[in-house]
């Protein structure tokens, strides 16, 4: 099995090709309806006013779509604290649902 792997962030590349990319909330959203990924990794802000929050938002009412692994690489202080706490909320705790 592939250990695929979700980089949800606009500007940055993850740090190698073994990363799907999704430059916005909708993208990801759209990837992870259809792909068991094992591994996400999220940037808060995804530009003007689109964030991955509504990736979190979406995931808390899909919990069955998880990733086991979820990490936030986000440098905003705010936007990763609201992300990392909702993570740590609903995400359930043997990884995916």
């Amino acid at each position: 099995m592939t250990d695929l792997k979700l980089w949800v962030d606009n500007l940055r590349d993850p740090p190698d090709d073994t990363w799907t990319v999704a430059r916005t909330s909708t993208k990801a959203i759209y990837l992870l309806a259809g792909t068991r990924f094992l591994h996400m990794s999220l940037d808060h802000a995804l530009g003007g006013a689109d964030t991955a929050r509504k990736v979190v938002l979406w995931l808390c009412e899909h919990p069955h779509r998880w990733p086991w692994h979820v990490s936030v690489h986000s440098a905003n202080p705010v936007g990763r604290t609201w992300l990392l706490g909702m993570i740590d909320r609903y995400k359930p705790a043997d990884g995916a649902a």
